[in-house]
């Protein structure tokens, strides 16, 4: 028996060891793919997507094992509770022994103690404290000071990596002194403090409480945002024609941002240009510029380097030369310019693709036939999946009905949770009675030592608290300055700005969860076991008022911050300074949707010339590329012939055939030729509809079945 009892614990040993490792990779890749999805492998810097995937995987980690840790503790705790009852006396030392001769129950008592069943997840002792203390303190020092100047040397414009160390360190200098202002403040005030004495404990405790602090202020900004605009954000993607419109808003909105960027790009060449002709191949910062110039795009390159082999003596006007460092900032300039240009032209077409698909799916809704038709059907052979299994009737349903109906349910399912958290958050401090959901449904479980819902539970409730703050964080746009964009179009700036936030939100995130479920003796005010997380971070009675006061009460603004939200009292206020917003009400925002609206339309009659040219190009190859090859075979077989036959005449008869063969293919190649040349004009009408959901054949008419004359004042608004 105790063989097999041995054997079943080392299986479960080898089993918690194995789920661990899986989630260390699973969580890996994940970071990866989405690392992936916003940088740009190919292009960036080594150092900054290894500094984005290691400040990411770690946040990733700790949300991940978190419930493992959970689960392990109140296995712990439970094997705490069972020791102690065992070894409870069962009678007290002043009872007579006349009632101890009539007493029944207690000889019995050691046998009513409930049986305590090892997670299939136990992590064994040891492990746990060992790994939390490497993720936070990497996490940490990744923070506070390897991804802020790493921040600054990928962003600097310096030639040489000395110049960017340089510069990096001076922008950081005023970052670092800030946060070690902040840091021996609240040291001087533990200092001062006449019963309490510093040690290396309490410094570290310090320092922990002051990062978590300043996450938690943010932490709770973002929760507040997320968790309103998540479950409405769904419940928007519902209504087809509300995203139309807000898709014809941000259309308007990125043109002119696209525009912006076009005429920076602009500008900015022109400087490179200027500098490129000043300064020659034999000066001594033409290595600057040529490497200036090799940031640029292709079509510039071959522009401005024509000059590049002109040589000048270049002593006699050294001082109308650019210096260092005026290439610095212009080198600086050139980076921001082309990243914005391209970032631009990239959001153009992915949301000129979702205005074609959101008015693809208005016009499907009135259908009859129940078959999902496309205005721009894609030009590649449809694959198995497409042919067999998402069928256009299969897309219709899913389009036009289905997809509706699961955002709505995906959306009450998720305002049901917010519900829950926004009432926790307020309600967390309360031990008797327990009046958090998530502490009530986690103390459920635990008496039957449910493992399997308790990490279910615990991962879910992270999960959708990360949700809400990741996703705010992904949302976040300050004046271009940081700006995630997907499709590998985020700068490195944002890239590792977005690593740091991750970073500094995750730990006070998971200890505000702690907190939630009365796992954190900091808020239980419980004698119970801690989890091997909650152990690195030090008792936080060390400063009361902060443990006792700010992490209680301030969670509580979350009510407001979600009333604010709700009533977007943020966007409103951003309207009025003069920031456009998607407002349903406002004059400007009817304006915006308008010339979304037209712009979306023109693109979709540039794509529809395009199409029709190509078409009518295939045409014209199929018909007369045929009719050139049976015309070439004929001379060829005739030409054959008439060398076996007439040998002495091989001569004229050559140059006659080929004087007509040359004729022919002449005339055909002409004809080919101004087919490709030749571009339809854009032809407008005035009388034309300004609804873009209308009929097939009205989207032809715009530009090829109209005069000249009743267009010629539009004919160049594509322009």
């Amino acid at each position: 028996m105790s063989g097999f009892c041995q054997s079943a614990e080392l299986s479960c040993g080898r089993m918690s060891g194995a789920a661990l490792g899986i989630e260390i990779v699973v969580v890996f890749f994940l970071a990866l793919v989405l690392l992936h999805r916003y940088g740009d492998f190919k292009k960036q810097q080594r150092m900054v997507l290894f500094g984005t995937l290691l400040a990411w995987y770690l946040c990733f980690l700790i949300v991940f094992i978190l419930p493992l840790d959970v689960s392990t503790t109140i296995y712990k705790q439970c094997k705490i509770d069972q020791e102690d009852q065992t070894s409870a006396p069962t009678t007290s030392p002043s009872m007579p022994n006349q009632m101890m001769a009539n007493t029944s129950v207690t000889p019995t008592k050691s046998t009513t103690v409930k049986p305590c069943h090892k997670p299939w997840s136990y992590i064994p002792d040891g492990i746990m404290p060992v790994f939390w203390r490497v993720v936070y303190w990497t996490s940490q020092c990744l923070t506070w000071l390897l991804l802020p100047f790493m921040q600054s040397y990928a962003r600097s414009g310096g030639f040489s990596i000395t110049g960017k160390i340089k510069t990096a360190l001076i922008e950081n200098a005023i970052y670092y002194g800030t946060y070690l202002l902040i840091f021996g403040s609240l040291l001087i005030y533990v200092a001062v403090h006449p019963t309490w004495h510093l040690s290396w404990y309490e410094l570290q405790t310090i320092g922990i409480t002051a990062a978590n602090t300043w996450g938690l202020f943010l932490l709770v900004l973002l929760l507040g945002y997320g968790l309103v605009e998540i479950p409405r954000s769904y419940w928007n993607a519902s209504r087809h024609e509300h995203m139309l419109i807000k898709t014809y808003f941000k259309a308007s909105k990125l043109m002119t941002e696209k525009a912006d960027a076009e005429e920076n790009l602009e500008d900015t060449m022109e400087e490179v240009r200027k500098v490129s002709e000043a300064i020659k191949y034999n000066h001594p910062l033409r290595k600057c510029v040529d490497t200036i110039l090799r940031k640029c795009p292709v079509d510039y390159q071959e522009k401005m380097g024509r000059n590049m082999d002109d040589y000048e003596d270049f002593d006699d006007k050294l001082n109308t030369y650019p210096s260092e460092r005026s290439l610095v900032k212009l080198h600086k300039q050139v980076i921001y310019a082309v990243q914005r240009h391209n970032r631009t032209k990239v959001q153009w077409q992915i949301l000129l693709q979702q205005a074609i698909h959101l008015e693809d799916v208005s016009k499907n809704e009135s259908s009859l036939s129940h078959q999902f038709i496309h205005s721009f059907p894609s030009p590649e052979p449809a694959g198995w999946l497409s042919r067999y299994v998402y069928t256009p009737a299969v897309e219709w349903y899913w389009e036009c009905l289905l997809k509706r109906w699961l955002y709505r349910l995906l959306s009450v399912a998720l305002t049901l949770f917010s519900v829950a958290v926004v009432w926790s958050e307020c309600t967390f401090f309360s031990t008797q009675p327990v009046l958090s959901l998530f502490a009530v449904f986690i103390q459920l479980a635990e008496r039957d030592y449910n493992y399997l819902y308790i990490e279910m539970a615990c991962f879910i409730t992270i999960f959708f608290l990360c949700i809400c703050v990741y996703s705010t964080v992904f949302r976040i746009r300050v004046f271009n300055y940081y700006y995630l964009a997907s499709h590998h179009q985020t700068d490195a700036y944002s890239l590792q700005f977005s690593g740091m936030l991750f970073c500094r939100l995750t730990p006070p995130l998971c200890l505000n969860f702690l907190g939630l479920i009365h796992m954190d003796s900091a808020i239980s005010h419980k004698a119970k076991e801690q989890t091997a997380y909650t152990s690195i971070m030090g008792s936080m009675h060390v400063l009361s008022f902060i443990a006792n006061g700010f992490y209680i009460y301030y969670p509580m603004l979350i009510v407001i911050l979600c009333i604010a939200t709700y009533f977007s009292l943020g966007t409103r206020c951003l309207n009025l300074l003069g920031f456009q917003q998607f407002m349903g009400d406002s004059e400007m925002t009817s304006d915006l949707i308008d010339e979304g609206k037209e712009l979306i339309r023109r693109e979709k009659r540039k794509r529809q010339r395009i199409e029709d040219g190509e078409n009518r190009r295939r045409e014209w190859k199929e018909r007369y590329g045929n009719q050139r090859e049976d015309y070439s075979a004929r001379n060829m077989t005739s030409h054959e012939m008439k060398e076996t036959s007439y040998s002495d005449s091989v001569t004229p008869i050559n140059n006659r055939q080929a004087k007509y063969s040359r004729s022919g293919n002449r005339a055909e190649r002409d004809c080919i030729e101004l087919l490709e040349d030749a571009e339809p004009l854009d032809f407008s009408n005035d009388s034309l509809t300004d609804d873009p959901l209308d009929t097939q054949a009205g989207r032809h008419a715009g530009g090829r079945y109209l005069s000249i004359s009743s267009s010629r004042s539009r004919i160049f608004d594509d322009v």
